[in-house]
């Protein structure tokens, strides 16, 4: 029961979101802004989405290795693409997360596949805040002080909370105290989650780190494509302060922050001088060249799903076999 209720919560926030900006914008307007599409740019955007799929497997790739746990890059490549599959269905920007750890733990612990895409989410997390605060004091006059602060402030926090989820020691000391299952102590679920976490070693996130500074200049140039497929001329460096913001919204119970996004970029790009409707239309975009994205994952899961039904019924054959 909880778990439909908090599916429908997302489904509520994401129809919330939507029909405010239903009511607060000229919806012809915005329509008009996508219809003018350049489409070479936005094919381009695709690719470099689609691309990007790769080196997050690396990445992921990286911090199993720091475990000791051998994976392939091919398998970890298609377990990426399954997980932007669903991502593009499921109730959740992390939807596509719990398909990876599920189809992960086919041959891997749960609690290593657990940690290890946690901490492969949260490095790319923080190099985001940690670009945002760099871009900050190359901020345009227009980005207002309320801005500013905003970017700064949600930076620090999500930096302090995700190097206290890396170095665990504070977790374990203070939540020692939750019953059972929830406790980081002990032998429990979350406690393993954790270990596999601290696990991964310093070495292998820094080296997550690097190829998250990677993949988020990537995902900047993406929003700077899209931006340039709608024949908007903003700045690459303002991306870098806005994009943090924007991304946090998946952290939202939504449908992968739609809604919630719409809402939010068009205080963000004010200052750039974009009109709501044209903001809107840009996160809608790129909203949707995610989605089409994620479709190349469809073909990805079902070779890999008929291949393990293949395999299930193989195995007692090959028991019987003298």
């Amino acid at each position: 029961m909880r778990k439909h209720l908090s599916t429908l919560l997302k489904i509520g926030v994401t129809v919330a979101g939507i029909t405010y900006i239903i009511a607060k914008m000229d919806l012809n307007q915005i329509v008009a802004v996508l219809v003018n599409i350049k489409w070479a740019w936005a094919l381009l955007a695709l690719l470099m989405v689609t691309a990007s799929l790769f080196l997050r497997a690396y990445r992921w790739q990286l911090l199993l290795r720091g475990l000791g746990v051998p994976i392939s890059f091919g398998r970890l490549s298609n377990l990426y693409f399954i997980g932007n599959f669903f991502n593009a269905f499921l109730p959740s920007g992390f939807g596509g997360d719990v398909m990876r750890v599920v189809e992960a733990s086919r041959s891997i612990p749960v609690s290593i596949a657990t940690g290890t895409v946690l901490v492969d989410r949260l490095t790319g997390l923080l190099m985001l805040f940690v670009m945002g605060l760099l871009a900050l004091p190359f901020r345009p006059d227009s980005f207002s002080a309320q801005l500013t602060w905003l970017v700064a402030v949600v930076s620090v926090v999500g930096l302090l909370a995700g190097f206290i989820l890396l170095e665990g020691s504070l977790i374990r000391r203070f939540g020692g105290w939750l019953p059972g299952k929830l406790s980081p102590v002990g032998d429990g679920p979350i406690a393993q989650v954790l270990e596999a976490v601290q696990g991964c070693g310093w070495t292998a996130v820094a080296q997550a780190l690097l190829i998250s500074t990677i993949f988020n200049l990537s995902l900047v140039v993406w929003w700077w494509i899209a931006g340039v497929s709608l024949g908007f001329q903003i700045a690459y460096s303002y991306y870098l302060l806005v994009i943090p913001i924007l991304s946090i919204t998946l952290l939202v119970p939504s449908i992968s922050g739609l809604g919630v996004r719409e809402n939010l970029a068009p205080f963000l790009f004010a200052a750039v001088g974009l009109s709501g409707e044209e903001a809107a239309a840009l996160s809608l975009l790129v909203f949707l060249i995610m989605r089409v994205s994620s479709l190349f994952g469809a073909p990805v899961y079902l070779f890999s799903h008929l291949r393990h039904s293949q395999a299930k019924i193989a195995e007692p054959v090959s028991d019987q076999t003298p």
